[in-house]
């Protein structure tokens, strides 16, 4: 009697079959409810889309930064690591070797910068309107699957320019880009989540960013170790995802193998345990934010 009590004062309709939502703070470990994860899939739409439009507004280049990063850390990796230190480049060109691997980590990267700022972004969004707070992070990293296409023509490009035609394991792709998508993801629940309550989150992802790319196989292949801590070098989702595209595309004779599913198992560790303590955060985040 109390809600409809309440829904008669507000000037709602004294109709016993209007459905009534009853919104409560939970406490403890909750469940994910990814049906109503998907139930707000329009909303998740435009929030993309959103961000997509948003992301370039007002600048002189657009779109193009997005090829403009890796392309110019490709030459200056091949400057510095190819030319100068002669790192191996597992017998394909090294301009080649250095872009295969920083098209994926250019996803991720910027998923990771993007999403672990997105619910403080997001805060009078989050205050006002009730909607799952999961979508605000997801968004933040689908939408860069934009960026990620716009590089990888480059890369095809770049292939034609070598010699080079992607092979039969290029069926993997896919896979390997959601690999990285669940690896951004994963970490990015948990930064989105502790960003809201310590504000220093901000100042350590550019510093986590640089630092993971260094123990990322991006300038040097992950063939100069040898087995078995060329395999739980896997353990960063990253060298799976890095090795599996160039295994892909232009044929390194390193196959990833067991390093690609030791790092899907360590994202997809990440991911849970990341999305159960943002569901377990998530009620503080309209107080707080």
């Amino acid at each position: 009697m109390g809600q409809r009590d309440a829904l008669a004062r507000a000037g709602a309709p004294d109709d016993p079959e209007l459905p009534v939502t009853v919104i409560r703070p939970s406490s403890g470990w909750v469940p994910l409810k990814l049906r109503e994860l998907w139930s707000y899939r329009e909303l998740l739409y435009f929030l993309v889309w959103r961000d997509v439009k948003v992301r370039y507004k007002q600048t002189a280049l657009g779109a193009a930064w997005a090829i403009i990063q890796p392309f110019f850390t490709m030459l200056v990796f091949s400057l510095f690591f190819g030319r100068l230190a002669n790192i191996p480049s597992d017998s394909i060109p090294y301009p080649l070797f250095s872009f295969a691997a920083l098209v994926p980590w250019t996803f991720f990267a910027n998923g990771l910068g993007q999403s672990s700022d997105s619910l403080v972004g997001n805060a009078n969004l989050i205050k006002k309107v009730y909607f799952p707070r999961l979508v605000v992070p997801f968004a933040a990293v689908l939408s860069g699957v934009v960026d990620f296409a716009l590089a990888f023509v480059v890369l095809l490009i770049m292939m034609l320019f070598y010699g080079r035609v992607p092979t039969i394991n290029a069926i993997w792709l896919p896979l390997l880009l959601l690999l990285a998508l669940i690896t951004a993801l994963g970490v990015g629940l948990w930064l989105s989540a502790l960003n809201v309550e310590y504000r220093d989150v901000r100042y350590v992802v550019p510093f986590l960013t640089q630092f993971w790319l260094f123990a990322t196989p991006i300038a040097y292949p992950s063939s100069l170790l040898s087995e078995p801590w060329r395999t739980l070098y896997g353990l960063n989702p990253m060298v799976g995802v890095v090795e599996g595209f160039r295994w892909a595309l232009v044929g390194t004779d390193t196959a990833p193998g067991a390093i690609v599913l030791v790092s899907a198992l360590a994202a997809l560790a990440i991911l849970i345990s990341g999305s159960y303590y943002f569901r377990r955060m998530e009620q503080t985040f309209a107080d707080v934010v």
